[in-house]
């Protein structure tokens, strides 16, 4: 069975080391010293390196190190993946983009259609990774007040419209949020591949919405057994409808020579957290099952960087040094690849992994962590043969 690898491309700027919460790549941050994209000329000056120059070098080290495609997250701080992914597709041959967005605002069949141009443009090499939003602050950011169900109800009427118009036939829908009469696709476009769809959320509704439409089936790291149930919870509902369902991982990784320097880097990271990035990710509303199981782990609160150890090489702190969910996986290579191993044994098909800086650990993981896969059920076979 092959296991799929995406990276995860940082649209909202990246540090240039795990170790402090500086965002000196791109220009989130005021220009100064050090910075890159842009930088400082010899003169003071703005080096007119802009950061979609950066995102198509680390698309292009994640294609060279064997990931298979790349993550472009949304959010309201974060450039826009529609418009980054045909940039960055230009840079790449083989890269596959996965964009990360709410369906609620597109209309479905613009979007249909704007899909099937993007896939015509680029290969097919477009892959979607729906999100249905966390509700609080952030969801009204975007102008939408809709309850927790109603959004993921509402995102299941997007996908119908999206994949019925895409038939070539004429398509009538009449549903709670969407209706539509006799639309279809253009012959030219209805011939592109549906996009691959990857869906995000861990509330029944979401896995209720998942089951009718998604290829794969996406969850941040969580403890394992947890993780191991809501997997085998969102297959048997696939199976319910007659379905097969693939379940992915979005995780972080610090992977060092050894377990040693791993740690290090993390615990460096962590005593540099200011009050302020505290307070930043502590007690934010949200109505998103999965923010609440990430919450749950307390890292705003731990006073040492070895009370957030969860279990073996997993650490529940990451959001701290770089926000996002807070448990990943820290370790020496062998021991990552370890994880990962367990990790397809439990279930996981696919997976979207990250490091930071984003840049160098591509590099980093493709070389030294994705070819000691597969060695852990290699490692048992053989001790049980010699037992």
């Amino acid at each position: 069975m092959s296991i799929d690898f995406y990276w995860r491309l940082p649209t909202h700027g990246c540090h240039s080391t795990i170790r402090h919460g500086s965002y000196d790549r791109g220009d989130w941050s005021p220009l100064a010293p050090g910075n890159q994209t842009p930088g400082l000329t010899a003169e003071g000056e703005d080096d007119g390196f802009r950061y979609i120059d950066h995102l198509a070098e680390i698309a292009k080290a994640a294609e060279l190190s064997g990931f298979i495609g790349g993550l472009i997250p949304s959010f309201p701080n974060t450039d826009d993946p529609w418009a980054i992914s045909p940039l960055l597709a230009r840079e790449t041959e083989t890269f596959r983009f996965m964009i990360a967005f709410q369906p609620g605002f597109l209309d479905p069949v613009h979007a249909a259609r704007l899909s099937a141009s993007l896939q015509r443009a680029t290969g097919g090499r477009t892959v979607f990774n729906i999100i249905t939003g966390g509700g609080g602050p952030s969801q009204l950011w975007w102008g939408d007040d809709f309850t927790h169900d109603d959004r993921y109800g509402r995102t299941t009427e997007f996908l119908d419209v999206f994949r019925g118009v895409w038939s070539g036939q004429p398509f009538d829908y009449q549903g709670l949020f969407y209706q539509v009469e006799g639309e279809r696709l253009s012959p030219l476009l209805a011939r592109e591949e549906v996009p691959e769809i990857w869906f995000s959320g861990s509330s029944d509704a979401a896995l209720q919405s998942a089951a009718k439409h998604a290829d794969y089936y996406l969850s941040w790291l969580e403890p394992y057994e947890q993780l191991t149930d809501k997997f085998a919870r969102v297959k048997q509902r696939t199976a319910e409808l007659g379905g097969e369902q693939k379940c992915a991982i979005r995780v972080d990784l610090v992977a060092r020579p050894t377990e040693e320097e791993a740690w290090r880097d993390v615990r460096i990271g962590f005593e540099n957290v200011t009050d302020e990035t505290r307070a930043q990710w502590r007690g934010q509303p949200t109505d998103s099952i999965g923010a609440s199981r990430q919450a749950a782990l307390r890292p705003t609160e731990a006073k040492r960087w070895d009370d957030l150890i969860v279990g073996k090489n997993l650490w529940g702190g990451f959001n701290l040094l770089r926000g996002g969910p807070s448990l990943g996986i820290v370790g020496s290579y062998e021991q990552c690849a370890e994880q990962l191993d367990e990790l397809i044994g439990r279930g996981a098909d696919a997976f979207i992994l990250a490091g930071t800086p984003h840049l160098e650990e591509a590099y980093r993981i493709g070389e030294e962590v994705l070819p000691l896969l597969g060695r852990t059920a290699a490692k048992q076979f053989l001790l049980e043969a010699a037992e």
